[in-house]
Protein backbone atom coordinates (compact mmCIF):
# COMPACT_ATOMS: atom_id res chain seq x y z
CA UNK A 1 0.00 0.00 0.00
CA UNK A 2 2.84 2.26 -1.17
CA UNK A 3 4.01 3.39 2.29
CA UNK A 4 0.67 3.31 4.03
CA UNK A 5 0.79 1.80 7.29
CA UNK A 6 0.09 -2.18 7.73
CA UNK A 7 -1.57 -1.95 10.85
CA UNK A 8 -3.39 1.08 12.92
CA UNK A 9 -4.35 1.49 16.51
CA UNK A 10 -7.98 3.01 17.03
CA UNK A 11 -8.43 4.79 20.23
CA UNK A 12 -12.06 4.37 21.02
CA UNK A 13 -13.45 7.44 22.76
CA UNK A 14 -16.92 6.47 22.83
CA UNK A 15 -17.53 6.00 26.20
CA UNK A 16 -16.31 9.10 27.16
CA UNK A 17 -16.14 11.28 24.42
CA UNK A 18 -19.23 9.97 22.68
CA UNK A 19 -21.74 9.88 25.66
CA UNK A 20 -20.57 13.13 27.83
CA UNK A 21 -22.99 15.76 26.24
CA UNK A 22 -26.11 13.27 26.11
CA UNK A 23 -28.90 15.36 27.61
CA UNK A 24 -30.60 11.99 28.64
CA UNK A 25 -28.96 10.52 31.94
CA UNK A 26 -26.95 6.95 30.19
CA UNK A 27 -26.91 4.51 33.07
CA UNK A 28 -24.09 3.18 34.20
CA UNK A 29 -24.79 -0.21 33.14
CA UNK A 30 -25.71 0.61 29.78
CA UNK A 31 -21.81 2.17 30.02
CA UNK A 32 -20.62 -1.09 31.57
CA UNK A 33 -22.26 -2.62 28.66
CA UNK A 34 -20.73 -1.09 26.14
CA UNK A 35 -17.87 -1.27 27.01
CA UNK A 36 -17.94 -5.18 27.42
CA UNK A 37 -19.01 -4.73 23.85
CA UNK A 38 -16.14 -2.89 22.21
CA UNK A 39 -13.52 -5.07 23.90
CA UNK A 40 -15.42 -8.14 22.46
CA UNK A 41 -14.75 -6.27 19.03
CA UNK A 42 -11.38 -5.64 19.76
CA UNK A 43 -11.19 -2.80 21.02
CA UNK A 44 -7.75 -2.73 22.90
CA UNK A 45 -7.63 1.32 23.56
CA UNK A 46 -10.66 2.88 25.78
CA UNK A 47 -11.46 6.22 26.49
CA UNK A 48 -13.32 5.30 29.36
CA UNK A 49 -14.66 8.41 31.55
CA UNK A 50 -13.55 11.70 32.54
CA UNK A 51 -13.30 13.41 36.64
CA UNK A 52 -14.44 16.33 36.18
CA UNK A 53 -17.00 17.85 38.12
CA UNK A 54 -20.84 16.47 37.99
CA UNK A 55 -22.35 19.95 37.67
CA UNK A 56 -20.61 20.73 34.73
CA UNK A 57 -20.69 17.10 33.26
CA UNK A 58 -23.24 15.36 34.97
CA UNK A 59 -22.86 12.12 32.27
CA UNK A 60 -19.94 11.30 33.66
CA UNK A 61 -20.33 11.82 37.70
CA UNK A 62 -20.51 7.89 37.66
CA UNK A 63 -17.02 7.68 36.65
CA UNK A 64 -15.85 5.30 40.09
CA UNK A 65 -18.57 2.81 39.38
CA UNK A 66 -17.76 2.30 35.34
CA UNK A 67 -14.12 2.12 36.22
CA UNK A 68 -14.57 -0.54 38.79
CA UNK A 69 -17.33 -2.83 37.28
CA UNK A 70 -15.50 -3.05 33.47
CA UNK A 71 -13.35 -6.01 32.52
CA UNK A 72 -9.66 -5.77 32.60
CA UNK A 73 -8.37 -8.18 29.97
CA UNK A 74 -4.91 -8.88 29.39
CA UNK A 75 -3.80 -5.97 26.74
CA UNK A 76 -6.70 -3.78 26.76
CA UNK A 77 -5.35 0.03 28.18
CA UNK A 78 -8.08 2.36 29.79
CA UNK A 79 -7.46 6.06 29.57
CA UNK A 80 -9.60 8.55 31.47
CA UNK A 81 -9.62 12.50 30.93
CA UNK A 82 -8.49 14.38 34.20
CA UNK A 83 -8.35 18.30 33.78
CA UNK A 84 -6.91 19.19 37.28
CA UNK A 85 -5.17 17.13 40.58
CA UNK A 86 -8.27 16.83 42.08
CA UNK A 87 -9.48 14.78 39.05
CA UNK A 88 -6.67 12.83 38.84
CA UNK A 89 -6.53 11.88 42.31
CA UNK A 90 -9.65 10.30 41.95
CA UNK A 91 -9.02 8.85 38.56
CA UNK A 92 -5.52 7.25 40.30
CA UNK A 93 -7.60 5.20 42.72
CA UNK A 94 -9.15 3.12 39.74
CA UNK A 95 -6.23 2.55 38.43
CA UNK A 96 -6.22 3.92 34.52
CA UNK A 97 -3.59 3.15 32.25
CA UNK A 98 -3.45 6.41 30.88
CA UNK A 99 -4.62 10.30 31.68
CA UNK A 100 -6.10 12.96 28.99
CA UNK A 101 -5.40 16.03 29.48
CA UNK A 102 -7.06 19.11 26.60
CA UNK A 103 -5.03 22.14 25.61
CA UNK A 104 -6.96 24.27 23.00
CA UNK A 105 -4.86 25.48 19.67
CA UNK A 106 -7.06 28.61 20.01
CA UNK A 107 -6.71 31.50 22.33
CA UNK A 108 -10.64 32.61 22.16
CA UNK A 109 -11.37 28.87 22.17
CA UNK A 110 -9.66 28.18 25.46
CA UNK A 111 -10.79 31.06 27.15
CA UNK A 112 -14.44 30.74 26.36
CA UNK A 113 -14.18 26.91 27.30
CA UNK A 114 -11.85 27.07 30.54
CA UNK A 115 -12.10 30.79 31.30
CA UNK A 116 -7.86 31.02 31.11
CA UNK A 117 -5.11 31.52 28.81
CA UNK A 118 -3.41 28.74 26.63
CA UNK A 119 -0.37 29.57 28.67
CA UNK A 120 -2.18 29.38 31.90
CA UNK A 121 -3.73 25.99 31.07
CA UNK A 122 -1.01 24.26 30.45
CA UNK A 123 0.58 25.92 33.91
CA UNK A 124 -2.33 24.20 35.10
CA UNK A 125 -1.86 20.76 33.53
CA UNK A 126 2.19 20.56 34.72
CA UNK A 127 1.30 19.30 38.55
CA UNK A 128 -1.12 16.68 37.04
CA UNK A 129 1.41 15.35 34.24
CA UNK A 130 4.24 15.20 36.94
CA UNK A 131 1.65 13.46 39.39
CA UNK A 132 0.47 10.96 36.91
CA UNK A 133 3.99 10.11 35.69
CA UNK A 134 5.50 9.56 38.85
CA UNK A 135 2.51 6.84 39.32
CA UNK A 136 3.92 5.28 36.25
CA UNK A 137 0.85 6.55 34.54
CA UNK A 138 1.46 7.27 30.86
CA UNK A 139 -0.09 11.24 29.44
CA UNK A 140 -1.91 12.06 26.20
CA UNK A 141 -3.19 15.25 25.36
CA UNK A 142 -5.44 16.55 23.08
CA UNK A 143 -4.84 19.81 21.32
CA UNK A 144 -8.37 20.71 20.64
CA UNK A 145 -9.87 23.05 17.66
CA UNK A 146 -6.66 22.40 15.71
CA UNK A 147 -7.69 23.06 12.31
CA UNK A 148 -10.33 25.87 13.20
CA UNK A 149 -12.43 27.47 16.25
CA UNK A 150 -15.31 28.48 16.39
CA UNK A 151 -14.95 31.66 17.54
CA UNK A 152 -11.68 32.63 16.15
CA UNK A 153 -12.01 31.17 12.98
CA UNK A 154 -8.77 29.96 11.16
CA UNK A 155 -6.29 28.02 13.38
CA UNK A 156 -2.68 28.30 12.24
CA UNK A 157 0.11 25.74 12.01
CA UNK A 158 2.27 27.92 14.20
CA UNK A 159 -0.30 28.25 16.71
CA UNK A 160 -0.73 24.36 17.08
CA UNK A 161 2.80 23.93 17.18
CA UNK A 162 2.97 26.43 20.36
CA UNK A 163 0.83 24.49 21.90
CA UNK A 164 2.12 20.98 21.06
CA UNK A 165 6.12 21.93 22.26
CA UNK A 166 4.56 23.58 25.54
CA UNK A 167 3.00 20.57 26.26
CA UNK A 168 5.58 18.36 25.45
CA UNK A 169 8.02 20.63 27.53
CA UNK A 170 5.57 19.69 30.36
CA UNK A 171 6.35 16.46 30.08
CA UNK A 172 3.13 14.52 28.31
CA UNK A 173 4.12 11.29 26.18
CA UNK A 174 1.76 11.39 23.54
CA UNK A 175 0.24 14.20 21.37
CA UNK A 176 -3.49 14.07 19.77
CA UNK A 177 -4.21 16.60 17.54
CA UNK A 178 -7.98 17.08 17.40
CA UNK A 179 -10.24 19.11 14.65
CA UNK A 180 -13.26 19.44 17.44
CA UNK A 181 -15.59 21.28 14.74
CA UNK A 182 -14.61 19.23 11.77
CA UNK A 183 -13.56 22.00 9.20
CA UNK A 184 -10.34 20.40 8.91
CA UNK A 185 -9.28 19.40 4.94
CA UNK A 186 -6.21 17.24 3.89
CA UNK A 187 -3.93 19.43 3.48
CA UNK A 188 -4.01 21.54 6.46
CA UNK A 189 -4.67 18.58 8.72
CA UNK A 190 -1.39 17.73 7.09
CA UNK A 191 0.52 21.17 8.08
CA UNK A 192 -0.75 20.49 11.85
CA UNK A 193 0.44 17.36 12.03
CA UNK A 194 3.83 18.01 10.61
CA UNK A 195 3.99 20.22 13.47
CA UNK A 196 3.41 17.76 15.83
CA UNK A 197 5.74 15.83 14.15
CA UNK A 198 8.74 18.09 14.81
CA UNK A 199 8.33 17.25 18.88
CA UNK A 200 7.28 13.93 19.36
CA UNK A 201 7.81 10.86 17.80
CA UNK A 202 5.70 8.84 14.96
CA UNK A 203 4.11 6.65 17.18
CA UNK A 204 3.36 9.11 19.56
CA UNK A 205 0.60 11.30 17.25
CA UNK A 206 -2.50 10.82 16.87
CA UNK A 207 -5.77 12.10 15.05
CA UNK A 208 -9.08 13.31 16.79
CA UNK A 209 -11.71 14.11 13.53
CA UNK A 210 -15.29 15.31 13.57
CA UNK A 211 -17.39 14.81 10.27
CA UNK A 212 -19.00 17.81 10.60
CA UNK A 213 -18.61 18.99 6.85
CA UNK A 214 -18.14 14.94 5.69
CA UNK A 215 -13.68 15.44 6.09
CA UNK A 216 -13.15 13.03 8.65
CA UNK A 217 -12.27 9.95 6.57
CA UNK A 218 -10.11 12.49 3.43
CA UNK A 219 -8.67 13.30 6.96
CA UNK A 220 -7.96 10.24 8.27
CA UNK A 221 -6.22 8.99 5.00
CA UNK A 222 -4.02 12.13 4.70
CA UNK A 223 -2.36 11.22 8.27
CA UNK A 224 -1.80 7.32 6.95
CA UNK A 225 0.12 9.07 4.19
CA UNK A 226 2.32 10.40 7.06
CA UNK A 227 2.42 7.01 8.82
CA UNK A 228 0.54 8.37 11.02
CA UNK A 229 -1.24 5.53 12.78
CA UNK A 230 -3.05 5.71 16.16
CA UNK A 231 -6.67 8.05 15.61
CA UNK A 232 -9.49 8.60 18.13
CA UNK A 233 -13.08 6.97 16.48
CA UNK A 234 -16.03 6.94 18.17
CA UNK A 235 -18.68 3.66 18.18
CA UNK A 236 -21.87 4.86 16.07
CA UNK A 237 -20.42 8.32 15.35
CA UNK A 238 -21.53 9.06 19.30
CA UNK A 239 -20.07 13.15 20.01
CA UNK A 240 -19.91 16.53 19.27
CA UNK A 241 -18.72 19.65 21.20
CA UNK A 242 -21.20 21.44 23.24
CA UNK A 243 -19.34 24.90 22.75
CA UNK A 244 -19.19 24.53 18.72
CA UNK A 245 -22.36 25.36 17.00
CA UNK A 246 -23.52 22.72 14.68
CA UNK A 247 -20.30 20.11 15.22
CA UNK A 248 -21.20 17.00 14.45
CA UNK A 249 -19.62 13.93 16.06
CA UNK A 250 -16.23 12.09 16.20
CA UNK A 251 -16.02 10.43 12.91
CA UNK A 252 -17.53 7.10 13.28
CA UNK A 253 -15.48 3.57 14.45
CA UNK A 254 -17.64 1.70 12.27
CA UNK A 255 -17.00 3.98 8.92
CA UNK A 256 -13.18 3.92 10.08
CA UNK A 257 -12.30 0.61 10.27
CA UNK A 258 -14.36 -0.29 6.99
CA UNK A 259 -11.88 2.06 5.24
CA UNK A 260 -8.97 0.41 6.72
CA UNK A 261 -10.00 -2.99 5.85
CA UNK A 262 -10.69 -2.34 2.33
CA UNK A 263 -7.21 -0.08 2.34
CA UNK A 264 -5.79 -4.03 3.79
CA UNK A 265 -4.75 -2.28 7.20
CA UNK A 266 -5.32 -4.23 10.32
CA UNK A 267 -7.33 -3.01 13.05
CA UNK A 268 -8.21 -5.93 15.34
CA UNK A 269 -11.50 -5.18 15.47
CA UNK A 270 -14.25 -7.62 14.16
CA UNK A 271 -16.49 -4.89 12.37
CA UNK A 272 -20.09 -6.80 12.82
CA UNK A 273 -19.53 -7.07 16.58
CA UNK A 274 -18.43 -3.63 16.26
CA UNK A 275 -21.82 -2.32 14.62
CA UNK A 276 -23.67 -4.41 17.46
CA UNK A 277 -21.87 -2.22 19.81
CA UNK A 278 -22.60 0.57 18.19
CA UNK A 279 -26.07 -0.66 17.42
CA UNK A 280 -27.20 -1.36 21.30
CA UNK A 281 -25.84 1.86 22.86
CA UNK A 282 -28.00 4.06 19.73
CA UNK A 283 -31.07 2.26 20.96
CA UNK A 284 -30.09 3.08 24.83
CA UNK A 285 -29.83 6.39 23.98
CA UNK A 286 -32.61 6.69 21.38
CA UNK A 287 -31.58 7.47 18.02
CA UNK A 288 -30.20 5.17 15.44
CA UNK A 289 -26.24 5.09 14.35
CA UNK A 290 -24.84 8.03 12.87
CA UNK A 291 -22.05 5.58 11.30
CA UNK A 292 -23.44 4.86 7.66
CA UNK A 293 -21.70 1.79 7.43
CA UNK A 294 -23.48 1.04 10.81
CA UNK A 295 -26.65 2.09 8.70
CA UNK A 296 -26.04 -0.35 5.56
CA UNK A 297 -24.63 -3.45 7.25
CA UNK A 298 -27.93 -3.56 10.24
CA UNK A 299 -29.96 -2.83 6.76
CA UNK A 300 -28.88 -5.68 5.15
CA UNK A 301 -29.68 -7.78 7.99
CA UNK A 302 -33.13 -7.39 8.03
CA UNK A 303 -35.16 -10.12 5.55
CA UNK A 304 -36.63 -8.02 2.79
Amino acid sequence: MNGLPSRVTLVEVGPRDGLQNESAPVTTEAKIDLVRRLQDAGCREIEVTSYVSPKWVPQMADNHAVMSAIPRPAGVRLSVLTPNLKGLEAALADRPDEIVVFGAASEAFSRRNINCSIEESIERFRPVVEQALAQGVKVRCAISVAMGCPYQGEVSADEVERVVRAMKDIGVQHCGVADTIGVGTPRRVQAAMERALRHFPLHEVSGHFHDTYGQALANIYACLEMGIHVFDTSVAGLGGCPYAKGATGNVASEDVVFMLNGLGIDTGIHLDRLVDAGAAISAVIGRPPVSRVARALLAKRVPS
